[in-house]
C-alpha cells in the first residue's frame, strides 16, 4: 500500500504540474489575446490586398480577356502574351527596331563589356587562395570538353564519317545524334566536366558559387542592354519604350543627384539668405507630377507659350521640342529633373549637416584644398546616404508615366514613350493580359537592376570609402 500510495501522490503531483503549466499558458494567451484580436484583422486585410492582386495580374499575364455580351470571356493562352512582347507583334513597340551598329561601336561594346566582367567577375574571384590562371584554365577545358563531346556523336551518326584531315571537312558533317546512347555520351560528359569543375572550386577555393552564377547572370544582362542600345539608338534603329525607360532612369538620376548635391553644398556654405533658399528649393517637389508635365509643356511651346518672345528673340520661334526624339527625350529628363532634384537636395542636406565639422577644420588647418575635403573627409561620410537616394530614385524612375503621358503623350511615335505609358495604353485598348505580362516585365527589370545595384555596385562604394 505505501508503494501504491507513493504512486498515486506522484501521479497528484504530475497532473498538479502540468494543470499550472496550461493555466499559465491559458493566462499568456488571454493577456496576448487583445493585441492579436485587433491586429489580426488588419494584418489579413492588408495581405489580402496585397497579395490578391498579385496572384490575379499573374493569372492575367497568361490570359487572354474578352468583352462578350454580359460580361467577359477570360481564356488561358499560357505564354503568348510574353511571346507577343518579345518575339512577336510587339518586339518592336517593346524592344525596338534593330539595325546593324558600326565598326566603332562594336568596338565600344566589346571595351565595356570586357571593363563589366572585370569589375563584377574578376573582383569576385581576386579573393581566391589559388591561381585565379588555374581556374580560368579549367573553364576552358571545360567548354572544350563539351565541344569535344557534342562533335563526337554528331559526326558518327552514319549519315557521314568523320572529319578527314580537309580543311572542308576537317570537322566533318553534322547530323542529329538519333540514338540514346549518343546523347548519354553527350550529357555524361558535359556532367563529368562539370562536377570536376566544381570540385576544383569546392576543394580549393571558398567561393560561392550561387554568388559567382550571379554575378555571371549580371554581365550578361549588361551586356544583351547595351547590345539592344547599341542596335536601336543608331540612324537606322529605333528604340523601344525598355530603353526609352532606361535613358529617362540613368540620364534623369545622374542631373539629380549631381545637381542635388551641388545646391546642399552651397547652402551649407555661410552665405547670405541661405535658409530662404532651402525653401525655394523645395517647391517643385510638392507640385503635382501631372502638372510639372503640363508646365514643361507650356514652357517648352515656341508659339504661345510664356517664353514664346524670347525663343521668337534667340530665332527658335518655328522650333518644336517634340518633334524630333531627341528634343523629347530632353524636355522630359529637364521636367523630371526639375521635379526630384529637391528630393535628393534634402537628404543630401542632412547628411552634409551631420558630417564631423572638427574633421574638416583640421584637413583646412593641414592644407587640403577643396577638392581634396570633398574626396578624402565629407563623400565617405555621406556615400551610404547617397547610394540609398539612388537606389529610392532608381526604383521610382522605372515608373515614370506622368511627364511622358502630359507634355509629349509618347511622341514622336514612340520616341518618348515609358513601359509604364505602354501599360496604360494597353489597358485602355483593354489589352488586358497584355499590360499585365508588360508590367511583369518591368517588374523583373527593376527587381533585377535594384539587386545588382544593392549587392555589387553599393557594396563596392562602401567597401572603398569606409
Amino acid at each position: 500500500m505505501n508503494a501504491e500510495q507513493a504512486s498515486n501522490t506522484l501521479d497528484a503531483r504530475a497532473l498538479q504540474t502540468t494543470y499550472r503549466r496550461l493555466r499559465s499558458r491559458l493566462s499568456q494567451w488571454v493577456d496576448r489575446s487583445p493585441r492579436i484580436m485587433f491586429l489580426l484583422p488588419a494584418i489579413l486585410i492588408v495581405l489580402f490586398l496585397s497579395v490578391f492582386p498579385l496572384i490575379a495580374s499573374i493569372y492575367l499575364s497568361f490570359s487572354r480577356i474578352r468583352l462578350v455580351r454580359g460580361g467577359y470571356e477570360i481564356t488561358f493562352v499560357r505564354y503568348l502574351n510574353y511571346r507577343k512582347l518579345l518575339k512577336g507583334t510587339e518586339e518592336r513597340h517593346f524592344l525596338g527596331k534593330y539595325a546593324e551598329p558600326s565598326d566603332f561601336w562594336k568596338a565600344v561594346f566589346v571595351l565595356l563589356v570586357i571593363f563589366a566582367a572585370y569589375f563584377v567577375v574578376y573582383r569576385f574571384l581576386k579573393h581566391l587562395r589559388h591561381n585565379r590562371f588555374n581556374l580560368i584554365f579549367i573553364g576552358i577545358t571545360l567548354l572544350f570538353s563539351i565541344g569535344l563531346a557534342w562533335l563526337i556523336p554528331t559526326t558518327l551518326t552514319g549519315q557521314l564519317l568523320p572529319g578527314t584531315l580537309e580543311i572542308r571537312e576537317l570537322m566533318g558533317k553534322y547530323g542529329n545524334p538519333p540514338s540514346l546512347w549518343r546523347t548519354t555520351i553527350f550529357w555524361s560528359s558535359i556532367g563529368l566536366a562539370a562536377y570536376y569543375v566544381i570540385v576544383q572550386w569546392i576543394n580549393h577555393a571558398p567561393i560561392n558559387i550561387f554568388g559567382f552564377a550571379f554575378r555571371v547572370a549580371t554581365v550578361g544582362f549588361a551586356a544583351t542592354l547595351l547590345w539592344l542600345a547599341l542596335i536601336t539608338l543608331n540612324d537606322d534603329g529605333l528604340p523601344g519604350t525598355l530603353i526609352v525607360t532606361f535613358i529617362f532612369v540613368f540620364i534623369g538620376i545622374f542631373f539629380q543627384y549631381t545637381i542635388g548635391l551641388g545646391l546642399a553644398l552651397l547652402v551649407t556654405q555661410n552665405l547670405p539668405g541661405r535658409r530662404f533658399f532651402r525653401v525655394i528649393f523645395l517647391l517643385p517637389m510638392m507640385i503635382t507630377p501631372i502638372g510639372i508635365g503640363f508646365l514643361f509643356r507650356m514652357l517648352t511651346d515656341t508659339l504661345n507659350g510664356p517664353f514664346s518672345s524670347i525663343w521668337r528673340a534667340a530665332g527658335w520661334a518655328d522650333f518644336s521640342w517634340v518633334n524630333t526624339p531627341f528634343g523629347a527625350r530632353a524636355a522630359i529628363i529637364i521636367g523630371d529633373t526639375w521635379q526630384w532634384t529637391p528630393f535628393a537636395f534634402i537628404i543630401l542636406l542632412a547628411a552634409l549637416e551631420g558630417t564631423s565639422q572638427d574633421t574638416i577644420e583640421a584637413a583646412l588647418v593641414d592644407g587640403a584644398n577643396r577638392l581634396q575635403l570633398f574626396r578624402y573627409i565629407i563623400l565617405p561620410q555621406i556615400i551610404p546616404v547617397s547610394t540609398t537616394v539612388v537606389l529610392i530614385r532608381l526604383i521610382e524612375g522605372f515608373k515614370i508615366i506622368d511627364m511622358p503621358q502630359a507634355l509629349t503623350y509618347g511622341a514622336p511615335g514612340t520616341a518618348s514613350e515609358s513601359v509604364t505609358l505602354q501599360i496604360y495604353n494597353s489597358w485602355r485598348a483593354l489589352d488586358l493580359g497584355g499590360s499585365a505580362a508588360l508590367a511583369y516585365l518591368l517588374l523583373v527589370v527593376s527587381t533585377f537592376v535594384a539587386v545588382v545595384y544593392v549587392t555589387i555596385i553599393r557594396r563596392s562604394l562602401l567597401e572603398r570609402f569606409q
